[in-house]
């Protein structure tokens, strides 16, 4: 029987581009171990938002070892005031330190029952993995992307206005590419996909095409 080849898949992608839900298609298509990466900014910012007074480097330390998947779903991290404050605490090199090994270990040493790993965020292919099989970079007109986000605000009750949720937006954009450490980038190795005018089917379609083209 062939020896089925471990799969590792790199999605960087702005703000409310799609990146989350292709890496989500993706990972349960091709059996792939999934972690959204920016989760644990927007967990660590929950954290500092509920217990100010332990908010330090020995007490991320503590919850970053035991931080389980789980605990990344939390619809409390999904507000627009915990992405906003978790971009400004993406910034600072030494909690991104913290980050880098649980990412890394999720990456390379996923459980054994699935094929391989599909991360995404916003340095993934550039510095969490920088050699996977599979570099995408996910991109949207930022109006598009707005609109999606306030839709998705919109879900879960939220009171953000349009207006609000774009300008939110822009600040995260200006935030990711203009940070000094681990920005977000394209590179030349990255597959660009624009998702302005696709679906999610027809985004993930394309993504699988490209894929399927490399592993059969």
């Amino acid at each position: 029987m062939k020896k089925k080849k471990f799969i590792t898949v790199a999605i960087d992608s702005e703000a409310s581009a799609g990146g989350g839900t292709q890496a989500k298609l993706i990972s349960k298509h091709y059996n792939l171990y999934y972690l959204d990466t920016g989760k644990i900014y927007r967990y660590i910012a929950f954290l500092k938002k509920k217990y100010p007074k332990k908010f330090r480097y020995s007490y991320l330390n503590n919850k970053i070892k035991k931080l389980k998947i789980s605990q990344l779903q939390n619809k409390a991290l999904l507000t627009e005031e915990i992405g906003s404050t978790a971009s400004q605490i993406a910034k600072q090199i030494k909690i991104r330190k913290l980050v880098y090994k649980f990412q890394i270990n999720c990456a390379y040493k996923p459980p054994k029952k699935f094929y391989g790993s599909c991360l995404d965020g916003r340095d993934i292919t550039t510095k969490i993995m920088p050699k996977a099989m599979f570099k995408f970079f996910i991109c949207a007109d930022i109006k598009i992307r707005a609109k999606r986000r306030y839709a998705e605000l919109k879900k879960i009750s939220s009171k953000e206005s349009f207006n609000k949720v774009l300008k939110s937006i822009k600040l995260r954009d200006k935030s990711d590419y203009e940070r000094k450490y681990s920005p977000l980038k394209r590179t030349k190795d990255q597959v660009l996909i624009n998702s302005s005018k696709l679906s999610k089917k027809a985004c993930f379609l394309k993504i699988k095409r490209i894929m399927d083209k490399k592993l059969n």
